[in-house]
């Protein structure tokens, strides 16, 4: 049988936006254990406003299924719905006082994508999930030279992409939520790899922020606010970060509506490294957490006051990201897990390589091939997958299924549960490990399943 659906989206928006995770707290849930086998604990000075470190170091798309073997074969719980597959279980309880308006839909996710940067085309791809069908295809900058890289999916389903050589692009995912800008009667959208329009006549970009940078790579949405009235997400906000002259860092809040800049914040002491901050992710308060490539140091700005943290980083790391116990992960050939609460950090290697996220459980996917799953709680190997090929990103999505995305031209979707695999091709040197799906922005909390 096919693998599990998320509830009604409307209705999982509700119930998590209604609950009430939280980062770990100072009674010792969730804060960082004693020293774990295999691993190493340090313990970094309180966060500063500012700190001084080492800088960092520096056609149309077919699909296959195919079958690999996981080594080892996890112990997997039961369904209590009788599927099989992926085993992502969600908390859909009665939420007391909950506007029964809001309580509609068929009980299935109303569209999954993963969106995957096509660096040197330019260009950003829309895959569905589920059928694994490119439903589009998109340039990411007006020139076409904006080198792409990370993708974020909002809690409303829509994608944000940074460019490498400088500015910020809004899509939406759903060609209702677009403009007829031509006043054809029509939405003139891309329909997949072979109908790329030109910026001015893709009426599914939503908007294009430029900004002068020599490298700009993170970008994370915030959450937003529920709006109970009106059963809608609200007032999200978009994180993005770059560096003018490779050396001094900044971090930018935009305007998730329009794309207007609302605040630019320096990150002083910190050195850009020619790339500046590398990789980012939210905790459950949408504030940013930031991570530079090799190392270097992690920030940590608030959404509220915009206050600026910043701690070394000593596990080197490529991809990062922040997990529903909110603990911040710096991923590469080493793990390493930092507690907020404790400032401190446990370490283990465990072979990974590119960009890691949760699975909503317990286990941390992190890219190279084999794709490799720790327990993020032993930060112990519990899974080894072996793919065709290396993959850069990783990604769950909302059946549970994680997928890699490779260098060259496929993207792969894994179920963890049997180790077999589809493969997605006609991609142009993909190079995307982010919050391609939208599902760490959820899993961190204070939101809801997202409509995309």
């Amino acid at each position: 049988m096919a693998p599990r659906h998320l509830a009604s989206i409307t209705l999982g928006t509700l119930l998590v936006a209604c609950g009430d995770p939280s980062l770990p707290s100072d009674d010792g849930e969730g804060s960082g254990e004693d020293t774990l086998p295999g691993t190493t604990t340090s313990t970094t000075e309180p966060g500063t406003t500012t700190s001084t470190t080492n800088p960092g170091t520096s056609s149309n798309s077919g699909t296959t299924s195919t079958s690999s073997t996981t080594d080892p074969d996890p112990t997997t719980g039961s369904d209590p719905d009788g599927d099989t597959g992926p085993s992502v279980y969600f908390d859909l309880g009665i939420i007391p006082d909950a506007p029964m308006f809001c309580d509609e839909g068929s009980g299935d996710v109303e569209f999954s994508y993963i969106w995957v940067s096509n660096s040197t085309q330019g260009t950003i791809s829309k895959i569905n999930t589920e059928t694994l069908v490119e439903e589009g295809r998109f340039y990411t900058r007006p020139d076409l030279n904006g080198n792409p890289s990370r993708t974020s999916v909002s809690l409303t389903g829509n994608v944000a992409v940074a460019n490498r050589n400088g500015g910020l692009t809004k899509f939406y995912a759903n060609p209702d939520d677009c403009t007829d800008s031509n006043g054809n009667g029509i939405i003139n959208t891309s329909t997949g790899p072979a109908d790329i329009k030109a910026c001015g006549q893709e009426e599914c970009m939503a908007w294009h922020t430029p900004m002068v940078y020599v490298s700009q790579r993170p970008v994370a949405w915030t959450q937003g606010t529920f709006n109970e009235a009106s059963c809608a997400i609200e007032d999200e906000k978009v994180w993005t970060s770059g560096t003018p002259d490779g050396n001094f860092v900044e971090v930018v809040l935009v305007d998730g509506d329009t794309g207007v800049i609302e605040a630019t914040i320096p990150i002083p002491g910190v050195s850009g490294g020619y790339y500046g901050i590398y990789g980012t992710s939210v905790n459950l308060n949408g504030d940013m957490a930031v991570a530079q490539l090799g190392g270097g140091t992690l920030v940590n700005v608030d959404l509220n006051t915009l206050a600026v943290q910043t701690w070394p980083t000593p596990a080197g790391g490529y991809g990062m990201t922040v997990d529903q116990d909110g603990y911040v992960w710096t991923c590469s050939y080493q793990a390493g897990r930092f507690d907020p609460v404790t400032e401190t950090w446990q370490q283990a290697s465990v072979g990974g390589s590119g960009g890691c996220m949760s699975d909503g459980g317990d286990i941390l996917w992190m890219a190279n091939n084999p794709m490799i799953g720790i327990n993020r709680n032993t930060l112990l190997v519990e899974y080894s997958i072996p793919l065709p090929e290396y993959v850069h990103g990783v990604s769950v999505d909302y059946q549970g299924y994680v997928w890699g995305v490779s260098m060259t031209a496929s993207a792969y979707r894994v179920d963890p549960v049997t180790g077999t695999y589809d493969t997605v091709g006609g991609l142009v040197n993909p190079y995307t490990y982010s919050d391609m799906t939208g599902f760490a922005l959820n899993n961190v909390g204070h939101g809801g399943a997202p409509s995309g």
